[in-house]
Order: C-alpha cells, then sequence, then structure tokens
C-alpha cells in the first residue's frame, strides 16, 4: 500500500516538530507535492524558523520549485476559515501538529489546552468531513487525517514495561488529557463517518527549533548563561528521547503506508533519567564552549516536583518496526551532539525569541508581505 499525497495541510507547522518536519519533506524525501502550513503563531510558533523555505519554496522561491510552500496565519478553531483553506489548495492530506504541548503550562492554564487540543481537532475534523464527502456522505479515495499524538496518554509506567498500542489510555494531566480526548475524537470520526485516519503516538522529541521552555534547550542555554539548571524532585524521571527527525521519518512512513485507521508509537528505545541526561548534556556542552564540567555542575539546583508528575515513559515502537521497516537513523549522541551545536550556534533566533523580538521580526517580514 503506498499513497499519492498532493496538497497537503500542516497545521502548526511553525512549531518545534511541524517546523521541522516540513524541512524534512522538502529536503529529505521525493515529495513533489505542496505544503500548505496553518499556524496560529501563538508564543510558540516561529515563522522565522522557516525562512529558508519560503525562500526556496515559496512564491518568490528558486524557479522550479516556487509555490510549493504557502503559509496561512489562522487559528484551527475557526471552523469557516479551515473550510476554505481545504477547498483554496485542494488538500487531500492533513498531518496534524497543532497542539498546547507544555505540562507546566496546562497546570497552570488548561483552558488554552482544551480549546486548541480538543476544539481544534474538532474542527478540523468537520472540515474535513464536509469538504472530503459527497452528498451521500461517502469519502473520497484518495485523502488522509493523520493525528500526531503523545506517549503521555497512556499515563505512567512502573520500573518495568512499555507502552504499546493496546494500553489503555490513563493521562494525569491537563495536557494528556486534552491529547487523549483529541486522539479518541479521531478514532470516533473514522468508525462512526469512515474517515479516513492514522494515528502516531511519540515519546520526548529534542532537536534544532525547540522552544526554550522544554528541558533539552532550557538546559543547554542555562548553561551557556551560568544560569540554574533546574530539576524536578529527584531527577529520577525517566523519559524515552526521539531526535525529531526520526520522528518525522516515521510520520512520514506511516502516512504513505500506515494501515487506515490504526495507530503507531514512535519511540527512540531510549530511556534516560532526567538527572543522567543532564549530566550528559553537561559533558557535551562543556566540550563544545570550554567550560568546565564541574563548573556547570554546581548549576545545578533540585527544585519541588510538579503536581501528577509521571514517573517513567518508555515505548514499544514494534509495530511501527516489523509492519512498515521503520528504524531510528541517530543514535543519542549523535542527536544531542547535533542539537547541542544548533542551539550554541542560533544565538539570534534565541533571542528573538526569549526577548520578544520576534514579534517585530514578524511585524517586518510576515505582516507586510
Amino acid at each position: 500500500m503506498s499513497r499519492k499525497l498532493k496538497n497537503i495541510l500542516v497545521t502548526g507547522g511553525a512549531g518545534f516538530i511541524g517546523t521541522n518536519f516540513i524541512y524534512y519533506l522538502f529536503r529529505k524525501t521525493n515529495f513533489t507535492g505542496r505544503i500548505i502550513n496553518v499556524d496560529l503563531l501563538t508564543y510558540a510558533g516561529n515563522l522565522e524558523s522557516l525562512e529558508a523555505v519560503e525562500a526556496e519554496y515559496g512564491t518568490g522561491g528558486t524557479e522550479g520549485k516556487a509555490g510549493r510552500y504557502v503559509f496561512e496565519h489562522a487559528d484551527i478553531c475557526d471552523g469557516k476559515r479551515m473550510a476554505k483553506i481545504l477547498r483554496q489548495y485542494d488538500i487531500d492530506t492533513v498531518v496534524h501538529f497543532a497542539a498546547e504541548s507544555h505540562v507546566d503550562r496546562s497546570i497552570l492554564g488548561p483552558e488554552a489546552f482544551l480549546r486548541t487540543n480538543v476544539t481544534g481537532t474538532f474542527t478540523l475534523l468537520e472540515a474535513v468531513r464536509a469538504y472530503w464527502t459527497d452528498k451521500d456522505g461517502k469519502f473520497r479515495d484518495d485523502v488522509l487525517f493523520h493525528h500526531i499524538s503523545t506517549d503521555e496518554v497512556y499515563g505512567s509506567l512502573g520500573k518495568e514495561g512499555y507502552f504499546k498500542e493496546t494500553t489503555p489510555y490513563s493521562p494525569r494531566s491537563p495536557y494528556s488529557a486534552s491529547k487523549a480526548s483529541s486522539d479518541h475524537l479521531l478514532m470516533a470520526y473514522h468508525h462512526t463517518y469512515g474517515l479516513p485516519v492514522t494515528l502516531s503516538n511519540c515519546s520526548n522529541n529534542y532537536g534544532p527549533f525547540q522552544f526554550p521552555e522544554k528541558l533539552i534547550p532550557l538546559m543547554i542555554l542555562n548553561m551557556q548563561q551560568g544560569k540554574p539548571l533546574p530539576v524536578y524532585g529527584d531527577g529520577k524521571f525517566i523519559r524515552d528521547w526521539l531526535y525529531v527527525e526520526d520522528h518525522n521519518s516515521a510520520v512520514w512512513m506511516i502516512m504513505n503506508k500506515g494501515r487506515t485507521g490504526e495507530k503507531y508509537n514512535i519511540g527512540g528505545e531510549n530511556e534516560w533519567e532526567n538527572i543522567r541526561l543532564l549530566e550528559k548534556l553537561i559533558e557535551i556542552v562543556a566540550s563544545q564552549t570550554g567550560k568546565s564540567v564541574d563548573s556547570l555542575k554546581k548549576l545545578i539546583t533540585y527544585v519541588k516536583d510538579r503536581p501528577g508528575h509521571d514517573r517513567r515513559y518508555a515505548i514499544d515502537c514494534s509495530k511501527l518496526k516489523s509492519e512498515l521497516g521503520w528504524k531510528q537513523a541517530h543514535t543519542f549522541e549523535e542527536g544531542l551532539q547535533n542539537t547541542v551545536e544548533w542551539y550554541l550556534n542560533h544565538n539570534d533566533w534565541i533571542s528573538h525569541i526569549r526577548n520578544g523580538e520576534y514579534t517585530k521580526w514578524l511585524e517586518n517580514n510576515y505582516q507586510n508581505r
């Protein structure tokens, strides 16, 4: 089975994983179609990350490539706007990255997570149901809705075991509960209406373009600036780390070859305690900056644990490997080296985000186009 994907709507394409997905399609695959990037550009959406794509594939881009990338500043909760975009670009594929995704933010302000992750997903599903069906409610045979989800919907693991596609959902935070809700909506639309869907649940991503509130970029940048390195609780919470390009290669494979109506877990098979991960990052940052390991270790600061903190996540991705032949292409050492190097070499990108200068950049480079 191999789908022909032509006009792909990427929601949240200016966010961390969505940005990397767009680069991956244009630079690492034989995709010849068009990408329509829909993003509301909230705090974590950054068009500056996609300047190179815009220059090469946007309307004024390279000869033979121009017009293959389009950005639409829009809210996925706006049903009329989503319907218009689907028609305007004859969308046959949706890959739904757009989501509020930071657990700490969901604890402080859960309403935004329900709006984007639940209402936004519902609005998209309704829009494609209206556009992709005929007068009898039958779906076109050339369409697909791929939904990006998280391993956090499964809850927390003990010392042993892994999350499988059949693991019951047990979300523990407003974030994971909102993502679980969106997963259930997706599968309900598949079973009730026949919407062609695929679903993937991934482990913790890391890599270039990640917003600096997340663990790995936060620690890299705090080390660079000599700031404290905050560690929740005892530091022994365990996560399965997945390099973002490996995640996107799996998503692309599922979109092209995955069975309709199926879900696939995507993992790094790479478990690390938070404190061990931080110690590894310290070694890499020290080697790339000339700072001493001991001086960076002195920055480690244990802080009060957050509410409902899941102890361990670990993904069993054997279904994805056996059915579709996927495997990770990057070792953790390689991925971390690349990530540290990227953040240390992109000070302008970082300062624009942290100092509010991105808003000025957006006004000068996007709103005046």
